[in-house]
């Protein structure tokens, strides 16, 4: 048998390295145990997009089948941006849902009042439904100065979201469009 002497250190390291492992007594029964009683075990997951930055990165939410409440959040191992890891920001999207501060009602402040008052989901949709139907039948421009068909309205303008996934920005600019708008910008250009 042909042996060096360095093949003689690795084998002798790696069966000592061996020995003292087995002999620390390794135990799974606890981590088993635990992994019985996850709080996600029999949780909803949904996939969804980050919505701070323009980045993009994708977030696994679980949400209670019981409270529909969002109980961890974490990153999308599966997802092409961010491979599962979440910046601070992105770890913490959490409390966009759950939290005491949050606004679950519209609010509206009138023009020149110093307060504001809540209203309900459909005055405050209607409501912005006239005046945007207003503000585009006032501006709204068939021709240009030389005569071109332009179709087209310079009065309103929309910022999009970083949060919305590719159909979402197609359904997203296609509205906006369609209302002729020319001023449409995105978060992730900001």
């Amino acid at each position: 048998m042909d042996i060096t002497r360095r093949k003689f250190i690795q084998v002798t390291a790696g069966t000592t390295a061996g020995l003292a492992v087995s002999n620390l007594g390794f135990n799974f029964e606890e981590a088993k145990a635990y992994s019985k009683n996850l709080k996600t075990k029999f949780a909803k997951e949904t996939t969804t997009i980050c919505c701070y930055c323009a980045v993009g990165c994708g977030a696994i939410v679980h949400t209670s089948k019981k409270t529909g409440r969002a109980i961890n959040i974490e990153g999308d191992p599966d997802h092409v941006i961010n491979r599962g890891s979440l910046c601070p920001k992105g770890a913490a999207i959490k409390q966009l849902s759950e939290n005491k501060n949050r606004l679950t009602e519209p609010m509206y402040r009138a023009p020149y009042s110093n307060k504001w008052k809540k209203v309900s989901w459909d005055w405050a949709l209607s409501e912005i439904a006239k005046r945007v139907k207003k503000t585009r039948d006032k501006s709204f421009e068939k021709k240009n100065s030389k005569g071109q068909i332009v179709n087209r309205t310079t009065r309103i303008a929309s910022v999009g979201s970083a949060a919305l996934d590719n159909e979402e920005c197609w359904t997203y600019q296609a509205l906006m469009r369609s209302l002729g708008l020319v001023y449409i910008e995105h978060q992730a250009r900001i």
